[in-house]
C-alpha cells in the first residue's frame, strides 16, 4: 500500500492493519504523497493583508491554504476549534491543541489528554461533527466523497500523515497558527533522537545493524512494516538499517507488506522488533507465530534480539515518538 493511498484511521480501530487493509481495497485513485506535495501543503496565501504578528492572529481572519491533495482552502489563520481526523493526534498535542474531534483509540500514551475529545468515527459523521461547530477540520484523507461531505460542515484541509515526523509538525503548525512551537519541538526531538542513538550504540549498537518490524493481522496474516509507525524512526538518521527485502518494499514507497512465513528468515533482521496486536485471535496468531521453529532458528532470535511493543502505543505520532525514545533503551540495552 503506498503512502498517498490508504484510509485514514490507520491506528485507530480495533487493530491498526485491519483500517490500512481496508483502506487499499477502497481507494481508487489518489495522488501520490512526497516532496512536491509537502511543498505544496506548505504554500499558502493570505487572503486579509495583515503588517504585524499580532494582526495575523486577531480571531476572524482567514487565509486560502493548499492542501496535500491540492484544494485551495479559505482557512481561519487563529483556529479554535479543530477536528482532526487521522492516526496522529498526538501530533497536535505536541504543539499545544487539543481537539475537539478525534478518531478515537483507547490504549494510546495520550489517552488522558483527549479524555474529553469527542469521538468522530471511522468513517467521519458529518452529524458528529457538525455539532462540535468546528471552525477546522483537519483530515488525514484522501477520499474525495468524504472530503466533499465534511467539506460543507466546516473549512477541511486534506493532511499526509504519512509524511516524516518533521513535514508533518511544521504543516500543523502552519495549520494552526503554532509555527514555532513545530520549530521548537522539531529542534528538541532532533537532538533526543541523536542523544538515544549515541547511547544505544555505546551499549552494543553496531553500525549497519539492520532491523525488521512484525506485526499479526487476525488470520494468522504475517506483516512487516516498512514506511510507517516504528520503521520511521528506527530507520532514521544515526538508527538501524532495513533490511535488503525491507529496502524493496520502502523503494516501492509502501507502508508494509504481507509475508509466509516461510519468507520470514529473508525479511528478518539483526534486530527484531514485534508490535503486539489488540484483538485477541492477532495475540494467538502472534503467540503461534513465536513458538514455531521458523521463528526459534531466526539468528536474532537466538541471540535475544527481539524487542516487544504494543502496537497501539508504538506508532508515529509526536507524543508516541517521546514515549518510544525512552522505551528503545529500555528494552535494547540489556
Amino acid at each position: 500500500m503506498k503512502k498517498g493511498i490508504r484510509n485514514t484511521a490507520v491506528l485507530f480501530t480495533i487493530t491498526w492493519l485491519s483500517i490500512l487493509l481496508l483502506a487499499c481495497g477502497n481507494q481508487a485513485t489518489t495522488p501520490a504523497a512526497g516532496a512536491e506535495d509537502s511543498k505544496a501543503a506548505t504554500e499558502t496565501t493570505e487572503t486579509t493583508e495583515t503588517t504585524t504578528a499580532a494582526e495575523e492572529t486577531n480571531e476572524g481572519e482567514t487565509r486560502v491554504f493548499k492542501d496535500w491533495t491540492g484544494h485551495e482552502v479559505e482557512v481561519p489563520v487563529n483556529p479554535k476549534r479543530v477536528i482532526y481526523h487521522g492516526e496522529v493526534t498526538g501530533d497536535l498535542l505536541a504543539l499545544g491543541v487539543v481537539p475537539v474531534g478525534i478518531l478515537r483509540q483507547d490504549g494510546t500514551v495520550y489517552d488522558d489528554q483527549v479524555a474529553q475529545a469527542e469521538d468522530v468515527g471511522f468513517p467521519i459523521s458529518v452529524e458528529k461533527a457538525l455539532a462540535l461547530n468546528p471552525d477546522l477540520i483537519i483530515f488525514s484523507n484522501s477520499d474525495e466523497t468524504q472530503y466533499d461531505q465534511i467539506a460543507k460542515v466546516a473549512p477541511t484541509v486534506t493532511f499526509d500523515s504519512f509524511g516524516s515526523i518533521e513535514d508533518r509538525m511544521r504543516i500543523l503548525g502552519d495549520f494552526l497558527n503554532k509555527k514555532q512551537e513545530a520549530e521548537d519541538w522539531i529542534t528538541n526531538h532532533q537532538k533526543a533522537t541523536e542523544e538515544m542513538w549515541k547511547q544505544l550504540h555505546e551499549n552494543g549498537l553496531k553500525e549497519g545493524e539492520t532491523a525488521s518490524v512484525f506485526t499479526m493481522y487476525p488470520g494468522n496474516r504475517l506483516f512487516v512494516m516498512a514506511g510507517a509507525g516504528l520503521p520511521q524512526l528506527l530507520y532514521g538518521k544515526d538508527g538501524l538499517k532495513p533490511t535488503a527485502e525491507i529496502q524493496k518494499v520502502l523503494d516501492e514507497d509502501m507502508g508494509f507488506v504481507e509475508i509466509s512465513t516461510e519468507k520470514l528468515s529473508e525479511f528478518a533482521g539483526d534486530r527484531i522488533f514485534i508490535l503486539d496486536p489488540v484483538t485477541d485471535d492477532a495475540k494467538q496468531s502472534t503467540k503461534e507465530l513465536l513458538d514455531s521453529s521458523i521463528w526459534k532458528n531466526l539468528p536474532a532470535v537466538k541471540e535475544g534480539k527481539v524487542y516487544r511493543f504494543n502496537i497501539v502505543k508504538a506508532s508515529s505520532d509526536a507524543l508516541s515518538r517521546e514515549w518510544l525514545l525512552q522505551e528503545l533503551p529500555k528494552q535494547m540495552i540489556q
